[in-house]
C-alpha cells in the first residue's frame, strides 16, 4: 500500500520515502562529477567564422543529377555527355550563386573508377556539394 501505519490505531502515516530520492540524487551527482571535466577544453583554439552564401529570393538552386551507367556513359540531367562536356558544364554551374548541389547516381554494376572520375571532375571545377543517391535496403 501507499501508506503504512506505525501505531496500531489504523491512522495512515503521511511521510515521503526519501531513500529513492537520495539514490537518484547520488546518481546525478556522480554523472555530473564525471562529465564536468570533459566539458572544459585544455587546448584553446580560435575557430574561424563561417561565411554563408546569401540565398536569393528564389531559394536554393535545383540539384544537378549525374547518372553513370554500367558501360561508363555519363548523363547530366538525362542528357548524355562526354567527360570533357561534363567538365565544361560543371565549370559553368560552379560559378552560380547559390551553387547547385550534385547528385550522382551510379548503376549497381558500375565500376568505381567511372564514378571516381566524375567526382574528381566535379571537385576540380569547384563544386562543393557532391552527394550520392542510392535506394534503401529492404527490411
Amino acid at each position: 500500500m501507499a501508506f503504512s501505519s506505525n501505531d496500531g490505531g489504523g491512522k495512515p502515516m503521511a511521510a515521503i520515502n526519501v531513500v529513492p530520492l537520495v539514490d537518484v540524487m547520488l546518481v546525478l551527482l556522480i554523472i555530473f562529477m564525471v562529465t564536468a571535466p570533459l566539458m572544459t577544453h585544455r587546448v584553446q583554439v580560435e575557430l574561424p567564422e563561417a561565411t554563408l552564401d546569401e540565398v536569393p529570393e528564389g531559394g536554393a538552386a535545383p540539384p544537378i543529377t549525374i547518372a553513370v551507367t554500367e558501360q561508363g556513359n555519363v548523363y547530366v540531367n538525362d542528357e548524355q555527355v562526354s567527360l570533357a562536356q561534363l567538365e565544361s558544364v560543371l565549370s559553368v554551374e560552379a560559378q552560380k550563386t547559390p551553387q547547385p548541389p550534385i547528385n550522382i547516381r551510379g548503376d549497381r554494376a558500375t565500376r568505381y573508377r567511372a564514378i571516381d572520375e566524375v567526382v574528381t571532375i566535379a571537385q576540380a571545377q569547384g563544386m562543393r556539394k557532391v552527394g550520392f543517391v542510392s535506394t534503401a535496403e529492404p527490411n
